[in-house]
């Protein structure tokens, strides 16, 4: 596979996502890819840019015509919720993993590749504009129970048949919200849900 190549080839330049969901994810990607997938691809939630730089680079493996967005604040992390409260994740503080957009784009520029479409906003200032017509593959890692629906909400118009999501953060006992989000989205839809590591894998049928 592709995706293993590039894993052993690059390096990983944040601690918020490890190899093996890198792989995961990746290898996903990948299977869309060999399968012709013509929708675009978008990433809510992409920090400094380390999934983004390796989805980039499998999208370019297999030349890949359609578009890739990325949707990030770039002002770290929103206030706490209710449903996002857990003992477990005290770390997390609002304002907390907050990096540049120029930063991200350095990234790129650094690894000598094309930039995604980049979309800055918090998720709840987004609305339909935003989002391409067909998406065919998104991940999301809004971290907190809002973010994660608000992505959700955003991208269900679009999604092909037999779209795949995949959600962070959704088996951590530190950010509870995420699965709540999650759990209510697929209710009373038909799909398939693998859970690998903290991630949710949702194939839409």
């Amino acid at each position: 596979m592709i995706a293993e190549q590039l894993l052993r080839k690059y390096p990983i330049i944040s601690d918020q996502v490890d190899r093996a969901e890198l792989l995961v994810i990746l290898t996903r990607l990948e299977v869309q890819l060999q399968a012709g997938s013509v929708g675009s691809i978008v990433e809510f939630g992409c920090y400094i840019g380390t999934t983004s730089l390796f989805i980039r680079r499998l999208c370019d493996a297999y030349s890949f015509a359609g578009e890739f967005h990325v949707y990030d604040s770039f002002a770290g992390l929103p206030p706490k919720t209710s449903r996002d409260a857990s003992p477990a994740g005290m770390q997390f503080k609002e304002g907390e993993l907050a990096v540049s957009k120029k930063d991200f784009i350095t990234q790129f520029k650094k690894a000598g590749l094309a930039l995604p479409v980049i979309h800055k906003a918090w998720f709840s200032e987004l609305d339909a504009s935003a989002v391409p017509s067909r998406i065919s593959f998104a991940f999301l890692d809004g971290d907190y129970y809002d973010s994660i629906q608000q992505s959700l909400e955003l991208i269900t118009p679009t999604l092909t048949p037999g779209a795949t999501i995949i959600v962070d953060d959704y088996a951590s006992d530190a950010l509870p919200g995420a699965s709540r989000a999650v759990d209510e989205w697929l209710a009373g839809r038909a799909h398939g849900l693998r859970v690998e590591h903290s991630l949710a894998i949702i194939q839409l049928v």
